[in-house]
């Protein structure tokens, strides 16, 4: 038996504390093993037993959450999930968080709502099992991987599969990227190093609502391409990054010569909203080898079919490598599949978009 992924929850709120920790709990993977109201009542706990993964608040009375982080990570890095109410204001605090060695976002679960607490619950599990094997500084790797819930869709939900012939390089080439844990970060450094004219780009990153909107604009303070999160029908165009808004399936479609997003609801695909595969799947099917595929660290295996779907119809592929990924998952399972034609590093990946642009 795998072992069970150990879980502090520091949330002043005793509702919050509850609700989480029942949402946890009910997953067989995972053991809450203490909770607290503050840093310093956390710090004492840790003391006692060091837990594989650490949900955090932001907002805490005595010290606050990001203060509480930076800390940790310098004195005893463990994984950390920040534990956040869904504002805009608080997507620009959790930026911060990240950069100060968060390994992943959730919201809040909403007290008495049992149809949303259902999702909402999958989703936290997800990430805390995923925190647990993420690289942190000054921490080894977990080698254990923890099984996830049952019933998982796939991109058979949102679109059928591509059919017929891959389309001929006839257009502009559109790449396609796909990242999960730790992969806000990584997005930043891989879209620093791309010119202005860099071929259009479009990106899913597992993200609740609300926040991919303010990662979008810091991301465009930061780079020479224009970024912003996608609106549907918004047009896939050369200089220009999509993100693919939180809780929200995008998918690229062409028109003629041209290609631009649609952004959908429906149901979770491979456990995400957004998801990889439906974003790498609508490639396929509207782009053939018009399209590269990008897939970056994450857990799971979203993107891994999708991105064999592409490599089938003729686009080139490309995985981030186990020594660059927070967590090498979605870019493993891509490359079991056999729908990768390159492994690079993250600090290559935008040379070979660019030197596959310059090919065309």
């Amino acid at each position: 038996m795998a072992k069970k992924v150990r879980v502090l929850i520091i949330d002043d709120s005793a509702s919050v504390r509850q609700t989480l920790s029942r949402v946890l709990e009910a997953d067989p993977d995972i053991e809450v093993i203490g909770t607290a109201t503050d840093p310093f009542m956390a710090a004492r706990k840790i003391q006692e037993e060091i837990p594989d993964v650490i949900t955090l608040d932001v907002e805490m009375p005595r010290m606050d959450g990001i203060t509480f982080l930076r800390k940790l990570m310098a004195q005893r890095p463990i994984p950390v999930v920040m534990c956040s109410s869904l504002t805009e204001q608080g997507s620009e605090t959790l930026l911060q968080a990240l950069e100060a060695g968060a390994v992943d976002v959730i919201l809040k679960p909403k007290i008495g709502a049992a149809d949303h607490l259902a999702e909402a619950g999958m989703r936290i599990c997800e990430v805390v099992k995923s925190a647990a094997h993420a690289r942190v500084v000054g921490r080894a790797r977990r080698s254990a991987a923890m099984s996830g819930p049952a019933a998982k869709l796939t991109a058979d939900a949102v679109l059928p599969p591509p059919t017929g012939r891959a389309m001929a390089k006839t257009t502009e080439m559109v790449v396609c990227v796909g990242a999960s844990t730790g992969g806000t970060e990584a997005l930043r450094d891989f879209l620093e190093q791309l010119p202005a004219n860099a071929p259009g780009i479009v990106i899913v990153q597992h993200m609740p609502e609300k926040f991919t909107a303010a990662f979008a604009k810091r991301l465009n303070t930061l780079c020479e391409m224009e970024v912003k999160e996608a609106v549907d029908g918004d047009p896939v165009l050369r200089g220009h990054v999509l993100i693919a808004p939180g809780d929200h399936h995008m998918l690229l479609e062409r028109q003629g010569a041209r290609y631009h997003v649609s952004v959908r609801s429906g149901p979770l695909v491979s456990r995400h909203r957004p998801s990889v595969d439906v974003l790498f799947r609508s490639a396929a099917r509207g782009a053939g080898a018009n399209a590269m595929g990008v897939i970056m660290t994450g857990m799971g295996d979203d993107g891994a079919r999708g991105m064999a779907e592409m490599h089938d119809a003729g686009a080139y592929t490309i995985a981030q490598d186990e020594a660059t990924s927070v967590v090498y998952g979605m870019p493993k399972e891509a490359v079991a599949r056999g729908g990768v034609d390159k492994i690079v590093p993250l600090d290559q990946i935008a040379h070979e978009i660019l030197a596959a642009d310059r090919r065309r």
